[in-house]
């Protein structure tokens, strides 16, 4: 039987990072995946693939309603859904590759099958679960498998017509209609892609606001850009119905009044958020205790209550974000390890990338209130800016939440072009406890988006934007 330093089950952005992390800093290491390709839900049928879609459905976008704008004349565009299908399928192939040389670069063992808890220091990793598998040991092992979507009792899930966002990414036409259950960002962001290339995109969201976990302002900017692309809403609505007859598929939801909303479309995308993957783990075998929502318990050096097990990503408590788990991942391989890292998680960025792109860190205007924080904003919008206007791109605003007393920001909110990009940012300068005042006094060039959050950190501090 093999034994390794760690055993890593999962190989997605926490695993993958995790072992890589592992073998550098010179542990034997394996990684164990189910599926054939490596890179877990982020690679395959997650981040990679929806934001190829995102980009594809963006540029027809910008070809039928912009490009005139800037003198470009076009006709005839037609959209070729087999080919943009094909281009997604390859930028995920490549990515996988990446990860597959990188295991092969750094020497770490890879097994393929459904990594089980037979004690706590052994793994059999199944191929058929008809069949015993190989076995091996880990002195220390790690769980990274992830999550999955979530669903509601009264919904059945048919995969065909009554779909979540991995079916989404690989269907084989373009909808004409499509009703998405749930305004998160993973909602969103795919009923905006269909949104783009035509499809009629109907939202029904249980809360009040979209995106209602991030700044309410944001939600309130996005929900106006999306309505212009063509997006229904129908917020405070909850699901109660979701019923397919052949090709069609009837949504029924009620609002706070009790009043009926019928919806009838061809496709129906259920993403009302995504649970931990801790099924069939043998996790009983190991001793490993989960709490109400089925999460893997750590403390705070991502341990369970198995001291050389250890869990980070979307099966621990926190955000499902793929750059969580990639700095879990390298947490847990440093504190194996012997070394002294850490993470923030106030820190730990937010995005949405529908366009006009959000992107949030630190605390909320709401939590602030909630916690009686003495803060101050400042907000500055893109169609000041310089750069937005030359790139007709001048929807959305960047607002800087900053202490009344030490001047130190306590959150950063973006909407608007490279948001996702442009929070790094705010996240580099929150992590070295920068004031607002800071950020006014630095250089930024011109002309750039980045000036935005400039020219909000100096509305921030005695009101002095230079462009407002």
């Amino acid at each position: 039987m093999s034994e390794f330093d760690v055993v890593i089950i999962g190989s997605g952005p926490g695993g993958y990072v995790c072992a890589i992390r592992c073998a550098q800093l010179g542990l034997k290491t394996a990684i164990i995946e189910k599926y054939k390709t490596l890179g877990g839900t982020c690679l395959n049928v997650g981040c990679i693939p929806s934001k190829a879609w995102l980009d594809s459905s963006e540029k027809y976008h910008q070809a039928v309603h912009e490009f005139a704008h800037h003198g470009i004349g076009v006709k005839n565009i037609e959209i070729d859904f087999g080919k943009m299908k094909s281009r997604v399928q390859t930028v995920v192939s490549q990515t996988c590759d990446g990860i597959n040389y990188l295991m092969s670069k750094n020497k770490i063992t890879v097994f393929n099958g459904h990594g089980q808890f037979v004690d706590a220091n052994t793994i059999e990793i199944l191929k058929d679960k008809n069949s015993p598998g190989e076995k091996i040991k880990g002195k220390k092992i790690v769980i990274a498998t992830g999550s999955k979507p979530s669903n509601l009792p009264n919904i059945t899930i048919d995969k065909e017509r009554i779909i979540t966002s991995t079916e989404a990414l690989n269907l084989n036409e373009k909808p004409k209609s499509l009703v998405v259950i749930g305004g998160g960002v993973i909602g969103l962001e795919l009923g905006s892609v269909f949104a783009r290339l035509g499809t009629k995109v109907s939202v029904i969201e249980y809360a009040a606001s979209i995106i209602p976990t991030m700044d309410a302002d944001l939600g309130k900017e996005l929900l106006r850009t999306l309505k212009k692309e063509g997006l229904e809403f129908y917020l405070s609505h909850a699901v109660n119905a979701v019923k397919r007859t052949g090709n069609e598929v009837e949504v029924k939801a009620l609002d706070k009044a009790g009043k009926e909303l019928v919806i009838k479309a061809d496709y129906v995308l259920v993403s009302v958020g995504r649970r931990p993957f801790t099924d069939n783990l043998g996790l009983e075998n190991a001793k490993v205790i989960l709490d109400e929502r089925k999460r893997i318990q750590t403390n705070d050096h991502l341990q369970t209550n198995v001291p050389h097990i250890y869990a980070i990503g979307d099966v621990t408590k926190g955000a499902m974000l793929a750059h969580k788990a990639e700095e879990e991942g390298m947490f847990v391989a440093e504190v194996i390890a012997g070394q002294k890292p850490h993470i923030d998680y106030n820190l730990i960025p937010g995005v949405v990338y529908t366009w006009p792109e959000v992107a949030s860190v630190g605390a909320t205007e709401e939590e602030l209130k909630a916690k009686n924080v003495k803060y101050k904003k400042g907000s500055f919008p893109f169609k000041a800016s310089g750069r937005a206007r030359a790139s007709n791109e001048s929807s959305g605003f960047v607002k800087v939440l900053a202490s009344s007393e030490t001047d130190e920001i306590l959150g950063v909110h973006m909407i608007g072009p490279r948001a996702a990009d442009m929070i790094a940012q705010a996240v580099t300068a929150m992590e070295f406890k920068a004031s607002a005042e800071d950020i006014a006094r630095i250089c930024h060039p011109h002309p750039t988006y980045t000036e935005a959050f400039k020219e909000a950190c100096l509305a921030c501090t005695d009101n002095r934007p230079i462009h407002l």
